[in-house]
């Protein structure tokens, strides 16, 4: 997995609605990029609502928040329309940014062993990697990224 200081690899995926997202337009601002399993499961679920709810506090921090996962762009689609989500999500379906990030893991349920995304979340600024939080559980998301959004912004 990618760590602090890191280059963030660019990437041009399409969003929820089909457009065209790239990491490197939005250079200039604070990008909370977080990688998610998979669409409409209990923990993104709970994940995706809360930095919903959240949103002004995002907002107030400028941050810009891009979640990322293996879905299809029409699940994610139904994942944003189900839960009025806001913020973008893009679509990795071959899985090839997550597996520039170091998401892409081997996993295990049940004794079986399949490879799928590790939950984590990459603050960016600039097209560097400032924070990283690894297999972050989803009720305790918010807290943490935005405590290190308040950190960065003195810092700055």
């Amino acid at each position: 997995m990618l760590e602090e200081g890191d280059k963030a690899p660019d990437f041009t995926l399409e969003d929820q609605l089909g457009e065209k997202v790239k990491l490197s337009d939005h250079r200039k601002e604070l990008v909370v990029l977080y990688f998610y399993p998979k669409a409409s499961t209990s923990g993104c679920t709970t994940q995706a609502c809360s930095i919903r709810d959240n949103s002004a506090d995002y907002a107030k921090a400028g941050a810009t928040v891009i979640g990322i996962s293996p879905d299809e762009v029409k699940d994610i689609s139904r994942f944003a329309t189900k839960n009025d989500l806001e913020f973008t999500l893009v679509a990795d379906k071959d899985h090839k940014v997550a597996e520039k990030y170091g998401t892409w893991v081997e996993k295990s349920m049940y004794g079986n062993k399949y490879m799928g995304v590790q939950r984590a979340t990459f603050i960016i600024r600039g097209g560097k990697i400032l924070r990283v939080f690894p297999k972050v559980q989803p009720k305790r998301h918010d807290g943490l990224v935005l405590g290190a959004l308040a950190e960065i912004n003195e810092e700055n």
